[in-house]
């Protein structure tokens, strides 16, 4: 029976054999620049020489095959949307740095940060160009011209649901009247959409059944909107030996996660929210008084445990999704165990 190790084991070498095929140098004058896009996928250094890395879980494209294995599908016909998942979801990482002024990603500089701004937002249109071209290797795949127009509009959909949730995420930095529904739009766009898409292409792929497919998206947006929630409690109370970032990140950044954006609209707690106001409208990072006054306050609120219920209901309702799909295999036993592993909980 495959577990999520083995579907890890099996998986990871023929996405990142796809990949390597879609990054193809297409001409020797341009190695410099695909240079500069493998060393943001882990596969060069900071000279563009070839290196041995670990190139992450590529969680996107093995959520994608598993989700088309499940569904009936061929494994081998998915690859090329499994691919563009992962493209895209790197385009959107290398121009997030730069909007965010970010300049470690994975552990090391990010592109930006060493060929300058520039250079950087080439390498992302690049990969996302690329994504688009990765998704066309479908019909040499085998399928059907259908599925792959379904295919397309899938996934150009999602790409500008992304940019609109990255969009309504800068603005916030500008906005401490946040509200709990606009948190949870912009998460479902910037972070659940590729999720969800992920899981439909797998679906798209393998049947001409929509609402199949409909139910695939479904799992993957909820598991989406937990796996963010979920990101942001470890944000502000995760241990670095878990998170590999310094403990309360988050706050010393004032981003606005949902325990803050909870805080800030509890109408019973009106002081509370008043002093995290405050605290948030310094300038510069918080120290770590500031840290520790809104830990207190986002304690007194409540603000972890509205969280961590609501992860918890948003993850439900993703196995809920992959339950009506009536399927039942071992590629389905593996994404429940999948979401089980992004929640930190037993599937």
């Amino acid at each position: 029976m495959m577990d999520l190790a083995g579907a890890y084991e099996r998986f990871l070498p023929l996405i990142e054999e796809e990949l390597r095929q879609v990054l193809r140098t297409r001409h020797h004058s341009l190695a410099p620049y695909y240079g500069m896009m493998r060393y943001h996928l882990g596969w060069a250094d900071e000279q563009l020489r070839a290196i041995e890395t670990n190139s992450g879980k590529r969680i996107r494209p093995v959520l994608c095959l598993l989700s088309c294995e499940g569904a009936g599908g061929l494994t081998s016909q998915a690859l090329p949307a499994a691919a563009a998942v992962e493209l895209v979801h790197n385009f959107s990482l290398v121009h997030d740095d730069i909007q965010d002024g970010s300049r470690i990603r994975r552990g090391r500089p990010a592109v930006w940060a060493i060929w300058g701004a520039p250079h950087a937002i080439n390498v992302g249109d690049g990969l996302f160009v690329l994504a688009r071209l990765a998704l066309h290797r479908l019909t040499a795949r085998g399928v059907s011209p259908d599925r792959c127009q379904a295919a397309a509009l899938a996934l150009d959909e999602a790409c500008l649901a992304l940019c609109e949730g990255q969009f309504t995420d800068m603005a916030f930095e500008d906005q401490l009247e946040v509200d709990l529904d606009q948190y949870l739009w912009m998460i479902g766009h910037k972070t659940a959409r590729l999720l969800a898409t992920s899981a439909r292409l797998g679906a798209i792929v393998a049947s001409d059944d929509e609402h199949l497919a409909t139910l695939y998206h479904r799992f993957g947006q909820q598991l989406g909107m937990a796996f963010q929630i979920q990101d942001d409690i470890l944000g502000a109370w995760g241990e670095e030996a878990v998170t590999g970032k310094p403990s309360a990140t988050d706050i010393r950044d004032k981003k606005k996660t949902l325990p803050v954006v909870y805080a800030l609209n509890q109408p019973g707690e009106r002081e509370a929210a008043l002093q995290l106001r405050a605290l948030y409208r310094q300038e510069g990072p918080l120290d770590e008084a500031a840290i520790h006054q809104v830990l207190a306050i986002l304690a007194r609120t409540g603000a972890r445990e509205y969280a961590e219920g609501l992860a918890s209901d948003y993850y439900q309702q993703a196995l809920a999704s992959l339950e009506a799909t009536g399927r039942e295999n071992e590629a389905q036993a593996t994404l429940r165990e999948l979401a089980g592993s992004l929640l930190g909980r037993q599937a």
